[in-house]
């Protein structure tokens, strides 16, 4: 049988990336280079790459070229919109604790705890600006304002990212101690004990913990694992009277990765508006999406001043900075309020430090890196769970951040996973911290932000060994926690 020319290159390009000579999350050599160096013309090679991806073999992506696309298996979608849990109070936080303890033992392979190494953050460009600003004005080390939460550089900086998708009151601004306190102060500031929050399921467990701290109850909402939330089952549950508020994390979900259409976040504003239903929008993630362009918040079509944004740099410049803000709309008074007499303001000389990253170029090509690096780690982790995991495993496609959802079989019992992925020196987040109501069982979080070396690749077959032999095993494992 005649094999034309551009199916010839679309198979040898496939075998080499069968034999993994390019891995997923690699670049394919140019369109140019490939008409040169296989002689062939550029109408051939551009037939051969549109082959391979209706194959599934490669993505493009715009303005950059042809990658190779990871493995995946798709995950469930949501439960129906009509089938509602009910409201239930939290109880992660003791489970959490010891979860967290066991995984911050330096010598497991760190696949839990959802952040970068060091290696990919701009320390030393950091180190040179905390010792400019030392210089510049040496009493923000010593002094500290009782009143003043925002230092007013590192405000207008916040404003000037805003620009993109609107124009902000100066007078939203409260600058934090971290985006989990922005939320915390947040959560405060609208809701009381006793009253039901609506989050995602599953939802990042530290949401979960200032829930279940404040002495509030959690309502799960169905959520898409590509589309997030349910807009239809969050309207059934505000026309009940349900919801005294809302906490979700439109852009790049922890853990599913998933981003909420355009459509679905205006509608939600608008729902929010006329319920008269404050909502905290979590945007740490924000800014290491993949999409062409930054999605934007919530808060973009907010017209009643409902949507509060709470993010930080923590995650792209510096965890150790600890400065995290919140646009709080309506609520900036009882914000600023709860602010000053919880934790007094929020360190002037980091504002200061972060201002100056911000005011240049630096933070835009950190955040290229950042994206590039985040997006081919995580093809990487999912190719290989893909390769070692059961074949029932689904994984998550996140559309930024840098985790993976991984669903396992029924009768595998994630906590009984990390425990035997402790003690064979390997970390992991188990599925049950995710969700209010003790669901997810069988799934399991896995960070991607390590660099991808033969010992984050062996700890991965670990783990795909550890689940195929829980999966076997007969009666299923059940944990005692």
């Amino acid at each position: 049988m005649h094999i034309n020319l551009y199916e010839q290159l679309a198979n040898e390009l496939g075998g080499l990336i069968a034999s993994r000579v390019f891995a997923p999350g690699d670049r394919l050599p140019s369109i140019r280079h490939l008409a040169q160096q296989k002689r062939l013309s550029v109408s051939t090679v551009m037939q051969a790459l549109r082959l391979m991806e209706d194959r599934g073999l490669i993505e493009a992506r715009p303005q950059a070229g042809y990658y190779v696309r990871h493995r995946s298996r798709t995950m469930a979608v949501m439960t129906d919109a009509a089938h509602l849990q009910e409201p239930a109070f939290v109880g992660i936080n003791n489970l959490l604790m010891r979860v967290l303890k066991a995984n911050e033992e330096p010598e497991v392979v760190q696949l839990g705890s959802a952040w970068p190494l060091d290696e990919m953050l701009p320390m030393k460009r950091m180190q040179k600006i905390v010792a400019a600003v030392a210089r510049r004005d040496s009493t923000m080390l010593s002094t500290v304002s009782c009143y003043e939460t925002n230092h007013p550089e590192f405000a207008r900086q916040i404003l000037r990212r805003a620009l993109d998708w609107g124009r902000l009151d100066p007078g939203e601004i409260v600058v934090t101690t971290s985006c989990t306190e922005a939320i915390s102060l947040c959560l405060r500031a609208v809701a009381k004990a006793g009253d039901t929050i609506a989050i995602e399921s599953a939802s990042y467990f530290v949401l979960l913990q200032l829930i279940e701290s404040l002495g509030m109850k959690a309502l799960e909402i169905p959520t898409h694992p590509k589309t997030g939330p349910s807009i239809d089952a969050l309207e059934l549950a505000m026309n009940a009277g349900l919801v005294q508020a809302v906490l979700f994390i439109p852009n790049a979900n922890n853990p599913l990765g998933c981003i909420m259409p355009e459509a679905n976040k205006k509608r939600l504003a608008g729902l929010l508006s006329k319920h008269g239903v404050p909502m905290i929008g979590d945007d740490i993630y924000g800014d290491l999406c993949f999409t062409p362009e930054r999605p934007w918040p919530v808060k973009a079509y907010d017209t009643s001043g409902h949507v509060m944004l709470c993010s930080s740099f923590s995650k792209a410049v510096s965890p150790g900075a600890r400065v995290g803000y919140v646009l709080a709309g309506r609520y900036a008074q009882d914000v600023a309020v709860l602010k000053m007499v919880s934790s007094g303001a929020t360190s002037h000389f980091f504002q200061a430090v972060l201002a100056d990253f911000l005011t240049g170029s630096a933070y835009e090509n950190q955040l290229r890196k950042m994206r590039r690096a985040l997006s081919q780690r995580i093809a990487r982790m999912s190719d290989a769970v893909c390769a070692s995991f059961p074949q029932q495993c689904t994984v998550s496609e996140p559309q930024g951040g840098f985790v993976v959802w991984v669903s396992m079989p029924e009768q595998v019992d994630a906590l009984v996973l990390h425990q035997r992925a402790h003690e064979a020196g390997v970390a992991c987040m188990p599925g049950q911290l995710f969700s209010a109501s003790g669901k997810y069982g069988n799934f399991v979080r896995l960070n991607c932000g390590n660099t991808w070396s033969p010992r984050v690749e062996a700890a991965v077959g670990k783990l795909g060994g550890l689940v195929h032999r829980l999966a076997d095993e007969a009666p299923a494992l059940r944990s005692a926690a």
